[in-house]
């Protein structure tokens, strides 16, 4: 079977893949995010997911390589993770009483020949009309600086969405949808019933929320 490498020092999308039940390493990948104001946010999430992927594929031949990339689109702006405390408080003030857009794009490389699969997942989140009170206790926590837009669905952060629709997977960090069918579609057999994953909604939070 192929080793499958996850380009990724994200403990939330290696905790995702794990779901698969597949045997996997995770490798930070050797790239820098440099993001492009020229590239619309689908595009974006697929370039930063491919370069990851990348870094990684002409070092480990013979291996299926999966990078992911997530970015938040408000209103057509791009936003990635927060430089520091008060950046994390301006963008929570920002996203808090509206919607917004979480995009993921995954990109498989099979090192050795051209097979590639890339997918993106957008999905609607509502945050709730949080104080600024909830908003700096969040801050202070330290939760916010690793993540895109700046809160974790997955942690504290839950406390400041109302709902979402789409894949809570995706948003979190890793489409495993598009990731079983990408690893299928390179003929990785994946030993679980996605559907299912999907339908019991058992990991973390997931049963928590619901539709905006």
């Amino acid at each position: 079977m192929l080793t499958i490498l996850l380009a990724s020092t994200s403990p939330r999308r290696y905790h995702i893949l794990s779901l698969l039940r597949l045997p996997f390493l995770m490798i930070p990948p050797a790239s820098a995010e440099i993001t492009s104001d020229a590239r619309l946010p689908e595009r974006e999430v697929l370039y930063q997911a491919e370069k990851k992927a990348a870094s990684l594929a002409a070092a480990f031949p013979g291996t299926v390589v999966i990078g992911s990339d997530t970015l938040i689109n408000l209103d057509g702006q791009k936003i990635g993770k927060p430089r520091d405390a008060s950046d994390a408080r301006v963008i929570l003030k920002r996203l808090r009483d509206r919607e917004h857009q979480v995009v993921t794009g995954v990109v498989i490389l099979r090192t050795g020949d051209s097979r590639r699969y890339e997918g993106v997942e957008i999905v609607r989140v509502r945050m709730a009309a949080s104080s600024d009170a909830q908003l700096e206790a969040y801050v202070s926590s330290g939760d916010p600086f690793d993540k895109a837009g700046g809160y974790s669905l997955q942690g504290g952060g839950r406390e400041l969405v109302a709902g979402l629709t789409g894949d809570y997977l995706a948003a979190v960090g890793l489409p495993l949808k598009a990731v079983a069918e990408g690893l299928e579609h390179l003929h990785v057999p994946v030993p679980v019933d996605v559907a299912a994953l999907y339908r019991d909604r058992e990991f973390l939070n997931w049963k928590t929320f619901k539709e905006c």
